[in-house]
């Protein structure tokens, strides 16, 4: 186990390096102002190789030439470079590198080179070095704009080639790639082959999607914005715009107004600069009245954004992110420039009075006491600190390329010393040639740890370093390391943040926002509208049942069968199930009234039954009275089966009880109207009418009636009978169990058959309105039926406008009415009469009626 530990230890030592030492901070310092003109100096030197060693007073005569240049950070790097190789023993022994011509083309001059200038250059004598020896190959390092090293190789190919060999430094340019076209140029800055893939990882680590474009309208410019939509296509990165500029200076100077407003006008917070262009936006900074108001930069090169006539505060500038390629740390330089130059290491910016950059302790609580202390402070005291010194972009190539002639002419002279070879050659020609074919194979590893491979300049995948700059005023700056890409990072992660640094350079961990559009929260959609690019849309709230549980999705998902979306419609619910239940309190009144009138009827039989001898009982058929009562008792006991959950038992027992009830009851009144009047129709015994009263022909009415009905219903349960329904759309977020009557025409059937025999009912009785009060229910009868039909013609229109367990309430509703109303109707007089008033139940009184 102690091993397995210690094993790991050591597996993760590179990470946890990462981690504690790689973030960095640094401070710059600039007394003089940029002026338009410095944006567009190059910078270029002719080396040679000389078989003595170097003295001191040359170097010394060069290096004072050399610090009167604007851009001398690349004569010291050069200086530093040739130095450092010309005092290690183990490369090129007994051979020294030199600045053949000390000016170095670095005076400021913005002129392209001439045939003139390269006479001048070429046959100027070397100081303390001059002899009449064939020369041998000379370097031509030229950079950092490409196109002056392209009219360096066009006046090389015409009057000097091959006595040169040419070597570039600054950003690399695809023109150069071709081996053929030119077979000895180099460029020693790589191809940004995952820059692309670098500015998309980071744009997707803060959630940026919604980027402004500033490329140069080049043939570099246009790779790398292929390169980048390649990538952002696949990470659904879009740009608000495009602007491809123009390197030609005099038609920048009519667009500045436009490049301004489209910045301003856009929504983005977030813009890009690649190519040349970094130095037109720099002029535009310069130009412009106000700055951009909170925007954040994302360049590949450190870049003088505050502007000459006002300080940018963090309440109008974000800063800028840069994108530079890792280079390992160099040592030394700022002795060599101390020891050079005979100065304190407070007087270093009078060296180098451009923007320099102060190496200080990779602590981010270290970086922050700095920042807030320097912020206020002021630049008397930033300039008595002591901070050590960097290489930028430009120098560390200078560095890489002094090494690489270096390394190719060492590995030439072992080659020759080797095999013994006689140089036979006449000339430069012959000597460039020769070290031509060892440059293009050289690979080594220089002081700084940096792997470099000639061959490999154009394919190699380069680490990115991301830097935060941020200017306090017109002459401090601060710089973060905030991050670090590299395409070697194990596991795919291929990204790494400090976030405690972002936090020091920003003031904060989270970065503003730069987004077409918000994104859709869940319960929402994503919709585009037509010409919409693929990251503006509109958010749109998911449809009923349908539910989004994640942000930014195109499409919403139903809800499974038993669940309904809630209100924000993020998520799926269970349904409650639903039914007439005794314990919801519609259904508890329903079956409270159910067994009230089941209770009152049962008394009105136990008191017909009790009084079954007195004459009101007999004369109004004493048997069918009986049948009746018993036929609403069931009308009114049928209503429970409408109550409580709905089974397949329950719910057939609900429609055929209901049609057979009442059918029975019906026909019982139908056969007491037709009885009440044959009762009085027939006067004399000799009639037929009055056999069918003697036989108990109408007592066949009521099994005959119920017969046709029963049939009705048997036909019903053979063909499509009542089942258990599940409804899940009559009520939100709720299944309701109701009864489905199955055959919605034989339902109606056995309620038309019921309006058939009600209406029988009805007319009979209506004809026998005039008939004796003594005897006569009929009017009773009529009143009845009349309230039945009104109860059941009413039923219809409020049935089918209800839904769920209203539907089942109305049903039971209209029972217990039409129920409650016959029993009302017909034997409410007759209770009274019986109860109340007993005086009038006798056979005298009955008799003194009918004679008066």
């Amino acid at each position: 186990m102690f091993i397995l530990t210690v094993v790991f230890f050591f597996l993760n030592i590179p990470l946890l390096m990462t981690n504690f030492i790689d973030p960095k901070c640094f401070w710059r310092v600039n007394l003089n102002e940029v002026t338009d003109k410095d944006l567009s100096i190059t910078c270029s030197f002719i080396l040679e190789a000389v078989q003595m060693p170097t003295e001191k007073d040359y170097f010394n005569q060069s290096l004072n030439i050399l610090k009167t240049t604007k851009n001398h950070k690349y004569a010291l790097a050069l200086a530093f470079s040739i130095d450092e190789i010309n005092r290690n023993p183990d490369l090129l022994p007994n051979m020294s590198l030199i600045i053949k011509y000390p000016l170095g083309l670095c005076d400021g001059q913005t002129t392209l080179p001439t045939p003139y200038l390269f006479n001048e250059i070429y046959f100027r004598p070397i100081p303390n070095y001059f002899c009449n020896e064939e020369t041998m190959c000379t370097f031509l390092l030229t950079g950092p704009h490409w196109i002056t090293s392209y009219s360096f190789w066009i006046h090389l190919n015409i009057f000097l080639s091959p006595s040169f060999l040419q070597l570039t430094y600054g950003p690399f340019h695809s023109t150069f790639s071709d081996n053929e076209q030119f077979p000895y140029l180099y460029q020693m800055n790589p191809k940004d082959t995952s820059l692309a893939l670098a500015m998309v990882s980071f744009l997707l680590y803060f959630k940026w999607n919604w980027v402004g474009l500033f490329i140069s309208d080049d043939d570099q410019g246009n790779q790398f914005l292929s390169e980048l939509k390649k990538e952002s296509k696949i990470k659904e990165i879009c740009f608000a715009f495009v602007s491809m500029l123009a390197i030609d200076e005099s038609s920048f100077y009519h667009k500045t107004e436009m490049y301004y407003n489209q910045i301003v006008m856009s929504s983005t917070n977030v813009i890009i600069i690649y190519g040349k262009t970094d130095s037109i936006i720099e002029l535009s900074f310069r130009m412009w009245e106000s700055p951009v108001i909170q925007r954040i930069w994302v360049t590949t090169k450190e870049m003088n954004f505050p502007t000459s006539k006002k300080d940018l505060t963090h309440d109008t500038f974000y800063g800028t992110l840069t994108f530079l390629h890792s280079h390992g740390e160099i040592s030394g330089f700022k002795n060599f420039v101390q020891t050079w130059y005979h100065l304190r290491s407070t007087d270093l910016h009078l060296v180098m009075p451009e923007w320099k950059y102060f190496n200080y302790e990779a602590s981010a609580s270290n970086c922050k006491i700095l920042k807030n202390y320097s912020s206020s402070a002021s630049l008397e005291w930033l300039m008595e600190q002591t901070f050590d010194m960097v290489f930028s972009d430009g120098s560390q190539d200078i560095y890489n390329a002094v090494y690489a002639m270096a390394h190719a002419l060492h590995e030439m002279n072992l080659h020759l010393v080797d095999n013994q070879a006689i140089d036979n050659g006449k000339g430069a020609s012959s000597h460039c040639f020769k070290i031509n074919s060892f440059l293009r194979k050289t690979h080594f590893t220089n002081p700084l740890g940096d792997k470099v491979i000639m061959k490999e300049r154009e394919i190699l995948q380069e680490d990115y370093n991301i830097f935060h700059t941020w200017n306090f005023s017109q002459h401090i700056g601060f710089k973060v390391k905030i991050g670090k890409f590299s395409p070697y990072f194990p596991h795919g992660r291929h990204f790494h943040l400090y976030v405690d640094m972002i936090e020091l350079a920003t003031g904060s961990r989270k970065m503003p926002s730069s987004v077409c559009s918000a994104d859709c929260s869940p319960g929402y959609r994503r919709f585009w509208k037509e010409g919409m690019a693929a990251c503006c849309f509109v958010c749109s709230l998911c449809p009923e049942n349908e539910i989004s549980n994640e942000t930014n999705m195109d499409q919403c998902v139903n809800c499974p069968e038993y669940q309904y979306a809630n209100t924000k419609r993020d998520k799926c619910i269970q349904k409650n199930v639903m039914f007439l239940s005794y314990k919801d309190p519609l259904g508890m009144t329903l079956a409270f009234i159910a067994f009230f009138f089941s209770a009152l009827t049962a008394v009105v039989f136990w008191v017909f039954v009790k009084h079954h001898d007195t004459p009101i009982v007999k004369a109004n058929n004493r048997i069918l009275s009986y049948i009746l009562i018993t036929s609403l008792l069931f009308c009114f006991l049928c209503s429970f089966f409408f109550i409580g959950h709905p089974n397949r038992a329950t719910c057939i027992l609900q429609q055929v009880t209901f049609g057979i009830v009442f059918t029975v009851a019906i026909s019982t009144i139908l056969a007491k109207t037709i009885t009440v009047v044959l009762a009085f129709k027939v006067t004399n015994p000799g009639r037929r009418l009055r056999n069918f009263l003697v036989l108990g022909t109408l007592n066949y009415i009521i099994p005959i009636c119920s017969l046709f009905q029963c049939i009705l219903c048997a036909i019903w349960l053979a063909v499509s009978p009542p089942f258990v329904d599940i409804d899940e759309h009559t009520e939100h977020g709720h299944i309701i169990i109701v009864c489905n009557k199955g055959s919605v025409t034989a339902f109606y059937c056995v309620l038309g058959y019921l309006a058939c025999l009600a209406l029988a009912s009805f007319t009979v009785a209506f004809l026998a309105k005039n008939l004796p009060d003594t005897f006569n229910e009929a009017k009773f009868l009529t009143f009845s039926m009349l309230v039945f039909c009104s109860v059941w013609v009413t039923f219809l229109p409020v049935y089918h406008s209800t839904k769920g367990k209203v539907m089942v309430a109305v049903e039971i509703f209209s029972i217990l009415a039409s129920s409650a109303g016959m029993l009302g109707c017909i034997f409410a007089p007759k209770i009274y009469i019986i109860l109340m008033r007993p005086e009038r139940n006798a056979i005298q009184k009955i008799r003194e009626k009918s004679y008066f």
